[in-house]
């Protein structure tokens, strides 16, 4: 067993490292926000207007509104990784890890617009009369050939099996745990409350999982930041040098901190890229398809307005959620004070496994030492363990529908009441079981579903800026809802004209 963990935590290390996948998702994200004119900036505020204020297309085919497609795409990525992702960045990487967490997330809400794009011009709906979309159905339907089928399986099976690791088995030995550390709750007794609710949940499909986060992701988003704005009024006067620290240490690594992490793990400007890059990107999921799953759901008029809406689902987890984390470690200082003992042993290790017990001063625990710091240790951990239960909880939720529809694109519609079943009965087991290899299989299993998507947004990404470039010229403040094949017409782009429809246009790869 122990052979079968190391070789799983060298492909892991493999995958997420600059070598591989973070270098292809950043530079997709880059490749798209070219292509697109920099469409996350000059129209971020009217996509927050859009999916935060508007909240539907009236009229609009699908299965949720836009505002609920939102919420559901923040409760799967909204998770450990705000929490336990940024402290573990910050603690390995230094402070210049945050500044690569914000670069992935700017550059990942290009990705994010063009793949709810493309769920939503390339939706279906299946034998139920249920809408569905995502990297398993339009990497098949836009690109032709065998490549477009072989992506599309590939995202497919990867798809499914993620589910059960990053959507289920972590997030609930992160819940398990922080509720027995904080209030002594048996890990198993939390596993079987999360069960039901979660069970609750899938009974009503995507709708009943809409209305639920809806409700819920507003209110754990806010109680969280609210929390993060009392530690940082607590530790005003350190903001500044906090952020100093993360601009500066992004380029020049981080020195002469004493005992530190800096010291011991090498905090150089390339331990601060990686680990910056592949933690944001671990929590905000940009380019990985899975939000794209349920934007197609979404009741829009439009696959543009979609994607609009989809990307500011980026910027709400990482430039607004992952920044409080961050700010309240820098501010308090704790990563100063790591031990030193176990984060040399967490980086000899190579590379480190972020779920082992050498590693967790390097992990949620320099959050949980950042609210004790500041308000108590009575306090302090129960207020973490609260966040992370409710942050776990939502992508628990979130991840059961992506599963879902993969596995319905595998099998047909008779998979989707026993993944169902099987992804909730689950829970309980995990809620039992050790999650030092769950957290590195989970990683794969995410690198390798990104793979195929990556692919398909650059074979892709020149007619996603043409039908973009079409829509936002005629509705350029979003404030017209669809607009009619004539209005593209007229401006010149008939050829690329968008319909809600699956669009007839293939792009081969040949």
């Amino acid at each position: 067993m122990q052979a079968f963990s190391e070789i799983i935590q060298r492909i892991d290390g493999f995958v997420w490292s600059i070598w591989f996948l973070i270098p292809l998702l950043a530079g997709t994200g880059l490749v798209l926000t070219i292509r697109l004119k920099g469409v996350q900036f000059v129209k971020l505020w009217p996509a927050l207007k859009l999916g935060l204020i508007k909240r539907k297309d009236p009229g609009a085919a699908g299965d949720i509104s836009q505002y609920q497609a939102l919420t559901t795409a923040l409760a799967a990525t909204v998770g450990t990784g705000n929490i336990v992702g940024v402290a573990t960045a910050i603690g390995i990487g230094g402070p210049g890890a945050l500044f690569w967490m914000w670069v992935t997330g700017l550059l990942g809400m290009a990705s994010k617009y063009a793949e709810a794009f493309l769920g939503s011009k390339y939706r279906e709906t299946d034998a139920r009369g249920e809408v569905v979309g995502g990297p398993q159905v339009y990497l098949q339907k836009a690109i032709s050939g065998s490549l477009g089928k072989v992506l599309a399986i590939t995202f497919a099976i990867f798809g499914a099996l993620a589910a059960f690791g990053i959507g289920n088995g972590t997030q609930v030995s992160s819940m398990v745990d922080n509720m027995n550390e904080a209030f002594n709750v048996p890990k198993l007794a939390t596993g079987v409350v999360i069960m039901i609710l979660v069970g609750l949940t899938l009974i009503g499909g995507i709708k009943s999982i809409g209305r639920v986060t809806a409700g819920f992701v507003p209110m754990m988003i806010l109680i969280y930041i609210v929390a993060g704005l009392i530690i940082l009024a607590l530790n005003v006067q350190a903001i500044p040098e906090a952020l100093a620290s993360v601009f500066t240490d992004a380029f020049i690594g981080t020195e002469g901190v004493g005992e530190t992490a800096g010291d011991f793990l090498g905090a150089t400007m390339g331990v601060a890229i990686s680990r910056g890059m592949a933690r944001g990107i671990f929590s905000n999921e940009s380019g990985m398809g899975s939000a794209a799953i349920v934007a197609a759901a979404a009741q829009s008029s439009h696959p543009v307005r979609q994607g609009l809406v989809s990307m500011t689902q980026t910027f709400i987890d990482t430039i607004i959620v992952v920044s409080f984390t961050g700010l309240v470690i820098l501010t308090t200082g704790v990563w100063r004070h790591t031990s030193v003992a176990d984060l040399a042993a967490c980086k000899a290790l190579n590379p480190p496994d972020l779920s082992a017990p050498e590693c967790a001063r390097a992990n949620g625990q320099l959050t949980t030492d950042a609210f004790s710091v500041t308000i108590g240790d009575g306090l302090g951990p129960k207020i973490v363990a609260i966040c992370i239960v409710f942050f776990a909880l939502s992508t628990v939720i979130g991840w059961s529908y992506y599963g879902e529809r993969c596995a319905v694109r595998l099998f047909g519609i008779k998979a989707q009441m026993p993944y169902r079943v099987v992804f909730t009965a689950l829970i309980v087991v995990w809620a039992a079981f050790p999650a030092d290899t769950i957290w590195n299989i989970a990683d794969i299993l995410n690198g390798l579903m990104a793979l195929p998507n990556l692919i398909g947004l650059l074979i892709l990404s020149g007619m996603i800026a043409r039908e973009t470039k079409a829509y936002l010229k005629a509705d350029p403040d979003l404030t017209r809802g669809d607009v009619a094949p004539s209005a593209l017409e007229q401006i010149g782009w008939k050829r690329w004209h968008i319909t809600w429809s699956p669009s007839p246009e293939r792009i081969s790869h040949r």
